[in-house]
């Protein structure tokens, strides 16, 4: 199958090492390994997560809190939702114009689409926050969440394709903000304003990869092996079998896959 789009997961996967984009994007070959032990605690903590998103939508739209509240059914999504309801300015949102929660942005980029699925814009007199939201255990460096492409192709992205956010005007890059709020620590969100320079860097690094990607014709491995440790095709690739420690990949923030979850994967989740 041609591939014909890329986000800002492949593009992470690329970066980190291209034999496993290869094999996730262009062979799509299912999971022969597991990603973190311990597996099942792991499989549930990503399933939680992935419903706290729901939950957050469902407010956004209009449903009552105390309704959503009814259906979180289990100790971390309780305490994610009464953190969020705790949180001023997101439960004042409800109350304002220009939010478009679950959107989703595309663009041309070289010989592909580029399309990110955000958790929340919100847009208000010519200015734009991007809201995610995260249900790390423990809270990553800024450091690490501003080198990561999901950052860089938020924002950049909202620039080429979010004018009709905008009253029909692109936004400027010094207007655009990007936000991490994690669950577990509702009172110390990441935040990433934006500049042109920043702007026309990351577009150049999109593009540049872009172009990669196209005319690629081997895909080697990454020289990292602490990556292998989460990397769910490791086994493909004779870089072990068993999984790395679920509290050691937190701590060292190595695997984005261990954290991220694959919404066209997912089917409904029951606890």
């Amino acid at each position: 199958m041609k591939l014909t789009t890329l986000s800002q997961s492949s593009l992470q996967d690329y970066v980190d090492c291209a034999r496993r984009f290869q094999l996730r994007y262009l062979e799509r070959l299912s999971y022969p390994a597991i990603e973190s032990e311990p597996a099942l605690e792991n499989e549930k903590h990503l399933q939680e997560g992935e419903y706290f998103h729901r939950l957050v939508q469902q407010y956004l739209i209009g449903i009552p809190a105390e309704q959503i509240a009814k259906l979180a059914n289990t100790v971390n999504l309780q305490r994610w939702w009464e953190n969020f309801l705790a949180d001023k300015d997101l439960r004042g949102f409800k109350d304002l114009g220009g939010l478009s929660p679950e959107a989703t942005l595309s663009a041309p980029l070289g010989d592909f689409r580029i399309v990110a699925k955000y958790d929340l814009i919100a847009a208000e007199d010519g200015k734009a926050a991007i809201y995610d939201w995260k249900t790390y255990r423990k809270r990553p460096r800024n450091e690490w969440l501003s080198s990561r492409m999901q950052t860089r192709v938020y924002r950049a992205l909202l620039i080429r394709a979010g004018a009709h956010l905008n009253h029909g005007q692109p936004f400027q890059p010094e207007q655009i903000e990007m936000i991490y709020w994690f669950a577990e620590y509702p009172n110390d969100p990441a935040r990433f304003t934006y500049t042109s320079a920043q702007y026309k860097r990351d577009w150049d690094l999109l593009t540049k990869l872009s172009d990669e990607i196209a005319s690629a014709s081997t895909y080697p491995l990454t020289e990292d092996r602490t990556k292998c440790l989460y990397c769910p095709y490791r086994s493909y690739c004779d870089r072990g079998v068993r999984a790395g420690d679920v509290d050691q990949a937190e701590a060292e923030m190595e695997a984005e896959e261990l954290f991220d979850v694959n919404f066209e994967q997912i089917g409904e989740i029951e606890f």
